[in-house]
C-alpha cells in the first residue's frame, strides 16, 4: 500500500491505496466522490471523465498513484458557489440527459471540449469527440445541442473578457 495525495476538487487529500487501485475507485471508495460513475470497465463508455491537470481523462484507465501530485476535478466539484458550470446549466437547459448515468461523463468530455475550442467548436467535431461517451438514452442530439450552447455561451464570456 502507498499513501497516495492530490488535490481534488480544490482540497488536499491522501489515502492508502493498493498499487492497482484505479483512480476511479480511490475518487469513488476512498473519498466518497460517487459522481464518477464506472459503467464499463473496460474504458469505452466515457462515464468515469475527470479532469486531471485539467484535461480529460477516463478515470478508469488510470492508477491512483499515477494521480499523486496532480489536480482532480470530478462533477462535484465542476460548479463552484452553488451554482451550476455553464456546461451543466446547458445540459440542463437543453434535456442533454435522460437517465443521468453518462451524464457526469458527458458534462467532464463537454467541459474540455469547450476548454480546448472555445465558441469554434462545431457539431461534427463535438460528434467525433463524444466517440468515446456513450449514452444508451438519448440519439445524442440534445447532448450535441448542450455543448454547442455552452460552447456559445461560455466563447462569448471569454471573448468579452479579453
Amino acid at each position: 500500500m502507498a499513501n497516495i495525495s492530490m488535490t481534488v476538487n480544490g482540497s488536499e487529500v491522501s489515502g492508502d491505496a493498493e498499487d492497482r487501485t484505479l483512480l476511479v475507485e480511490f475518487l469513488r471508495n476512498d473519498l466518497g466522490l460517487t459522481g464518477t460513475h464506472v459503467g464499463c470497465d473496460t474504458s469505452q463508455c466515457g462515464a468515469c471523465v475527470v479532469h486531471v491537470d485539467g484535461e480529460a481523462v477516463k478515470s478508469c484507465t488510470m492508477l491512483a498513484a499515477q494521480a499523486a501530485g496532480s489536480e482532480i476535478t470530478t462533477i462535484e466539484g465542476l460548479a463552484g458557489g452553488g451554482d451550476l458550470h455553464p456546461v451543466q446549466k446547458a445540459f440542463h437547459e437543453n434535456h442533454g440527459l435522460q437517465c443521468g448515468f453518462c451524464t457526469p461523463g458527458m458534462i467532464m468530455a463537454a467541459t474540455d471540449m469547450v476548454r480546448r475550442h472555445g465558441a469554434s467548436l462545431d457539431e461534427a467535431t463535438v460528434r467525433t469527440e463524444l466517440e468515446g461517451n456513450i449514452c444508451r438514452c438519448t440519439g445524442y442530439h440534445n447532448i450535441v445541442k448542450s455543448i454547442l450552447a455552452a460552447a456559445s455561451e461560455m466563447g462569448g464570456a471569454q471573448q468579452a473578457a479579453e
